[in-house]
């Protein structure tokens, strides 16, 4: 799935492609990329507009069109934008021409990928604040605001780390690349992490972002740049996908478990596993366990 560095990779190299020009025609094939509105409707509304700037919120690339309108679009799992490609690939869900002549396709194999008309600034606002947390580049994502909004969770940390309600943009990629980063092992609760872990961490979610933005995104089986290329993050991980290789920290073998649905690469020598704690008679847990009596 695209998460915050492919869209933002996507972002950078679109928006001098498309801001200032007026969107002509807009073909959508598939009535799913819609929903709820019919095909006709969203293009009915935002043919004629001009495109004042593309944006991003988390993994949403932001289309702002004059006169207040907006379209959120989700990439999804699959989802890639692509400047006139030819011959056009398969799968191709909507067609976008514009004034001065340019045109781009939205192609999408499994057809995830979304968009949804917000009609002015407060329904924008409003959109994004019920879906998406704090960026973690933005100034206000502190190691004092992760570890409040962690305080009393006690799901796994990678879990957490996914949640775009608490922090937008990073997905299972650069969770697994931030907390080896950071020697966390994806299962400890995010709610019992120490001052120096949530630091390190707040860091690590940035310094991996960052990298992956720097390397122009990971394609790993469909994200594509605009012109058709593969980023290039895939060769620099750290720990995603190299179950069986060795750490190259220690050189302890990598390792791959579930955690929080997701297939999730950890060196358990660099991230520890987190301690269980010992039940008391109560089953509730304590500093001390104890017998039961015979």
């Amino acid at each position: 799935m695209p998460e915050l560095p492919e869209v933002e990779t996507i972002r950078g190299q679109l928006a001098p492609l498309v801001q200032g020009r007026t969107l002509v025609d807009m073909e959508i094939l598939d009535a799913r990329w819609s929903r709820p509105l019919a095909p006709q409707e969203l293009s009915s509304a935002l043919e004629g507009r001009r495109v004042q700037e593309l944006g991003r919120r988390g993994k949403y690339l932001l289309w702002h069109f004059s006169d207040e309108a907006y379209l959120a679009q989700h990439l999804r799992m699959t989802g890639s934008v692509l400047l006139d490609p030819k011959p056009e690939p398969a799968h191709v869900r909507v067609r976008l021409d514009f004034r001065p002549k340019q045109r781009l396709v939205i192609v999408d194999p499994r057809r995830f990928g979304t968009a949804e008309l917000l009609l002015g600034d407060q329904a924008m606002e409003a959109f994004f604040a019920a879906r998406l947390g704090l960026e973690p580049l933005q100034a206000g994502f502190t190691a004092e605001h992760l570890r409040t909004i962690a305080r009393g969770r006690m799901g796994p940390i990678k879990a957490f780390l996914l949640d775009q309600h608490q922090i937008a943009g990073v997905g299972n990629i650069y969770a697994d690349e931030a907390l080896f980063r950071a020697r966390i092992h994806p299962r400890r609760p995010a709610g019992r992490l120490s001052r120096e872990q949530y630091a390190l961490l707040r860091d690590a979610v940035i310094e991996a972002l960052r990298a992956g933005i720097d390397a122009r995104g990971a394609s790993i089986d469909d994200f594509r740049h605009v012109d058709g290329v593969r980023g290039a993050f895939q060769d620099q991980f750290l720990v995603h996908l190299r179950a069986g290789e060795p750490c190259v920290r220690c050189g302890t073998t990598i390792s791959k478990m579930v955690v929080a649905g997701r297939g999730t690469y950890v060196c358990e020598h660099c991230q520890p596993r987190p301690r269980l704690r010992k039940l008391g008679r109560s089953g509730t847990g304590g500093a001390r366990g104890t017998r039961p009596r015979r």
